[in-house]
């Protein structure tokens, strides 16, 4: 497994081009320096975090220290690439958040079956959002730590 390096890199799994671009600037307005990654699919996510296809170069995929995870994707979606992630030996403690649009119950309990670590419904407004990266960086960054593991650098 690759070396975790400060600050760490947050990946995000949005099929969506206008939330994804929607995301990164929430991010930015919320001050959040962590490079952000983005990633199309749960396939995807999935050659990004094994290091596969596109992302088979040692420097085109830094390990991530959080992945949002959108649920409702084309190809493999959310639910399939979070069960093959808490199934890996080497990802499965990776800390995941699904970040979606759904509401359903359903969905929320499906994913806590499978290990999420955090279930977010997307905030309808930008402002909701940037109110809910904020504090969401800090919990994973700033508050919760690993031994070992340097988390600095969240804000500018």
């Amino acid at each position: 497994m690759r070396e975790s390096r400060t600050p760490l890199t947050i990946l995000i799994a949005d099929d969506d081009p206008g939330h994804r671009l929607t995301i990164r600037q929430a991010f930015e307005e919320a001050r959040v320096i962590n490079p952000l990654r983005f990633v199309e699919d749960g396939e995807e996510l999935l050659e990004y975090l094994c290091c596969r296809g596109t992302y088979a170069a040692a420097d085109s995929a830094p390990f991530p220290g959080l992945i949002l995870l959108d649920l409702k994707m084309q190809g493999t979606d959310g639910r399939k690439a979070l069960r093959e992630i808490k199934n890996h030996p080497e990802l499965k403690d990776l800390p995941v958040v699904v970040l979606t649009a759904s509401r359903d119950e359903e969905d929320f309990l499906r994913t806590c079956d499978l290990g999420v670590d955090l279930f977010i419904t997307k905030p309808i407004t930008f402002s909701g959002l940037v109110k809910t990266v904020k504090p969401l960086c800090q919990c994973w960054f700033a508050i919760v730590t690993a031994p070992g593991v340097e988390f600095g650098g969240l804000y500018d």
